[in-house]
């Protein structure tokens, strides 16, 4: 059978004007800033006018760990919020934006797929409104200021050596990793050794998705450290005056994009922090504003539940004061045949024994997620190859886990292929309260949440730390940083910290090789095992098959 691609099935969609989406929540014209017909921002004076509103329910849709093979979890976020409305329910769908990292390198975008998409999908995948591009800006604000500062005198008396403040481009370019800056020259600057992360792994991106409002991002910024002084002092941001102008910046991406599904169903897409080197999830500002708008609100965390849930039960929900009231758990038979030992091109062949063997990865994200007291409900992202005996196998493993389960359609079928989904995630929320918790307190040391969260979420028996990182814990405890939680960057292929140890590995220790803190974000960043926060691009880019026509019609965006 000929499929069609995303961009196909995505240029064929009948949109309303965005006004029309808007009118679905009750946002009148007066609360949106237009971004052309299809996109808009919504305003802070929305947000005057619904703050004092009842929260509606939040689903949280994460999945097992990413496998070539495929899950679909934005697909089945996006295919579930359209079910939703199929039922006659008030929902909204709450994304991250996506970044051009991915987008050209190889993982795709953050649409969705087949016909459960966020359109328009193009402008979604390269510029949207143009957030991305502010964040990117306002953190390189703050580098030249500070290597200005530098130049004209060093009045703050600034060590080079101890700056960890890098620059941002939003793209995966490894050859920026580690550079030098200032050569030249007197005139050109004071030499010294920096880089550059992508966008998504800035400080400003974090901060920006865990800001209240714009005065609150101000704040957060000014709190920034960005190093130490001769005397071992930190230096903030402020100490460098740019928090108002960083802030100024930001003034229009602080606020959520509203956009719509295949189907018109109002989607709020905001902020795109990556979740295996951030904290992974959409703006807070996004969630609140969708959760005073509609009776449900679906969102999703990147990656894998060791990664993106994990820290959207622990940071996003502690910082923001949210209470999750269930989760969907997204899986493929696939990927559990992948982690199986299966390889990529065999996992379409039947196989109970190998989905057997790859269901401990699944088992390992149901029991993480049941230590938050929050249900679960796991669907399998449907494929035609599915045998009805595999199909039942993980239904019955699950159940007898203590979970929901249903099939879901939505990739071929749209939101009449999540209506049992749907289903069933309404009989949860009706008959399942939740009791969430974080895994952690905040009183528990910074050593301690490192290791409770690669016990009790990746298995491991312990924790290796590198050279210096306990030192660096404890002097950032001394600083006052002990409460914060802690956001951990690994490979999102494993629950370990090696990304070829699929399934449910054992016998295995995290390696902690690099300890820094986001102040202003307000949590604490450990590196584990190779991570890096520059990804390189792939030997064949994604980049490669993306055209556009004299029209300007864009071809190849997966």
């Amino acid at each position: 059978m000929n499929y069609k691609s995303d961009i196909e099935i995505a240029q064929e969609a009948k949109m309303l004007p965005i006004t029309e989406v808007a009118r679905q929540l009750d946002i009148g014209e007066e609360d949106l800033e237009c971004y052309g017909r299809y996109k808009a921002k919504l305003t802070g004076g929305l947000w005057k006018k619904i703050k004092d509103r009842p929260d509606g329910k939040l689903v949280l849709v994460t999945a097992i760990n990413p496998t070539p093979a495929g899950e679909g979890k934005t697909t089945t976020c996006v295919g579930l919020g359209e079910a939703m409305g199929k039922l006659g329910k008030k929902a909204v769908i709450a994304l991250r934006e996506p970044s051009l990292g991915p987008c050209m390198g190889v993982k795709g975008g953050a649409a969705g797929g087949g016909y459960a998409q966020v359109v328009p999908m193009e402008d979604i995948n390269l510029h949207f409104t143009g957030d991305l591009h502010a964040i990117s800006t306002a953190h390189n604000l703050l580098a030249a200021m500070i290597d200005n500062h530098l130049q004209q005198g060093n009045t703050l008396g600034i060590d080079p050596r101890t700056i960890t403040w890098k620059r941002v481009v939003d793209l995966n370019d490894r050859a920026l990793r580690e550079i030098i800056v200032g050569l030249g020259g007197k005139s050109q600057g004071v030499p010294r050794e920096s880089g550059y992360m992508i966008t998504v792994a800035s400080e400003i991106m974090a901060i920006l998705c865990l800001s209240r409002d714009l005065m609150d991002l101000k704040d957060r910024i000014s709190k920034i450290l960005i190093g130490y002084t001769y005397e071992g002092k930190p230096v903030y941001c402020k100490d460098l005056k740019a928090q108002g102008a960083m802030a100024a910046l930001l003034k229009d991406a602080i606020n959520p994009n509203l956009v719509q599904t295949l189907e018109n169903t109002p989607a709020i897409i905001h902020g795109g922090p990556f979740a295996n080197i951030a904290h992974g999830c959409n703006s807070l500002r996004a969630t609140r504003y969708a959760l005073k708008l509609a009776d449900y609100v679906i969102t999703e965390a990147g990656f894998g539940a060791d990664l993106g849930a994990e820290k959207f039960l622990d940071i996003k929900c502690r910082l923001g004061g949210l209470k999750p009231d269930a989760i969907v758990l997204v899986a493929t038979i696939r990927a559990l045949k992948y982690n199986g030992g299966v390889k990529k091109e065999d996992t379409s062949k039947p196989d109970l024994e190998a989905l057997i063997r790859g269901f401990v990865n699944l088992e390992a994200h149901i029991q993480n997620l049941q230590q938050y007291d929050v249900p679960v409900v796991v669907t399998l992202n449907s494929f035609v190859t599915d045998s009805e005996e595999e199909i039942s196998y993980v239904e019955n493993r699950c159940r007898e886990m203590g979970c929901e389960f249903a099939l879901s359609r939505v990739w071929e079928k749209g939101g009449e292929g999540g209506i049992d989904l749907a289903n069933e995630l309404l009989k949860t929320l009706e008959t399942r309260p939740s009791h969430y918790h974080p895994l952690y307190p905040d009183d528990m040391s910074l050593e301690d949440k490192i290791k409770t969260i690669a016990k009790k979420i990746y298995g491991a028996d312990g924790v290796t730390f590198g050279p210096g990182t306990k030192t660096t814990l404890k002097k950032l405890t001394a600083l006052g940083y002990g409460s914060f939680p802690v956001c951990i960057a690994k490979t999102q292929y494993s629950l370990s910290d090696n990304q070829k140890k699929l399934g449910r590995p054992t016998g295995f220790n995290i390696t902690i090789r690099q300890v820094d803190v986001s102040a202003g974000a307000g949590f604490v960043v450990a590196l584990a095992g190779d991570i890096m926060t520059m990804p390189g691009l792939p030997k064949v880019p994604a980049a490669e098959a993306i055209d556009v026509d004299e029209d300007g019609n864009i071809t190849g965006l997966f």
